[in-house]
């Protein structure tokens, strides 16, 4: 969930990015009594992701402006849609307009990938999430967004649970004496998961009773053999070439979680518009 003083923390240093100085067009183009009528459409179809957001936006500019949704966070949107009505001072509508449009785009963009990919999985079980392959300062409105589009969230941050991989494993000597440590200084509350690219490591990460095994760029012969030798003793997670058009095959070797990049770092913006 995004907070309001989170949403208004961001939002205001965006729109100090945005505005600098001042708005040299706007200003100068609008008086300060001027009433503007707008719509928020939508140009293709996808998943709304960000109302809050947008609405921060105008809200900070100008308390008076007011925001109508007709569509919430989650649904689905067709091109054509009417989203929501704004009514208030032009000039500050004006001069928010291209702020609130890119905090929405990109969130429901991601909201839309997400989705597809959810749809993508089909009958099987799986769970599709994200990965810390983030915008830098932007990551808990993609989170937010995957979480909208259907998605499940992997850890937010480094402190969420100890993930030991193939650097980690170089430089403890080996995976075991990695989790040993790893084991001697975690809090109770922590998870540990170990990324393994062989079945050689998931019998080594198995002997050291992990909490989550990542089957890193396996085969699907090699994930499915490696489900049936986990065998409920560890989350499996799939990682790794994850695509539209392979996700249902990694699905489908009865994996419990695939993660994947893409439906952050590769999900395009929604075509969305203010229009007068």
């Amino acid at each position: 969930m995004l907070y309001d003083f989170f949403i208004e923390d961001h939002v205001r240093n965006a729109l100090k990015e945005d505005i600098g100085f001042g708005d040299i067009t706007t200003d100068y183009l609008t008086k300060e009594d001027d009433i503007l009528t707008c719509e928020l459409n939508t140009r293709a179809d996808g998943i709304f992701c960000g109302a809050g957001v947008f609405k921060m936006v105008f809200k900070i500019l100008s308390p008076k402006i007011t925001v109508k949704f007709y569509k919430n966070d989650g649904d689905i949107i067709q091109r054509g849609d009417k989203i929501a009505d704004i009514t208030g001072s032009a000039r500050y509508i004006l001069m928010g307009e291209r702020t609130a449009l890119n905090y929405i785009q990109r969130m429901s963009g991601i909201a839309t990938e997400t989705y597809k990919y959810k749809l993508a999985i089909g009958k099987y079980n799986a769970k599709i999430v994200d990965t810390r392959k983030t915008t830098p300062g932007f990551r808990e409105f993609e989170k937010y967004s995957v979480k909208t589009g259907g998605g499940s969230l992997h850890r937010f941050n480094l402190a969420d649970c100890a993930m030991i991989k193939d650097n980690h494993i170089k430089f403890a000597g080996s995976l075991t004496k990695a989790v040993e440590q790893l084991k001697k200084n975690l809090s109770h509350a922590h998870k540990i998961e170990v990324e393994c690219d062989t079945i050689e490591q998931v019998k080594e990460a198995l002997n050291c009773s992990v909490d989550i095994i990542m089957l890193d760029n396996m085969t699907l012969d090699e994930m499915r053999t490696c489900v049936k030798l986990i065998n409920g003793r560890a989350i499996v997670e799939a990682s790794g070439n994850v695509t539209l058009s392979s996700i249902a095959d990694i699905a489908s070797t009865g994996v419990d979680i695939i993660s994947s990049s893409a439906i952050v770092a590769k999900a395009p913006t929604l075509d969305l518009g203010l229009d007068m």
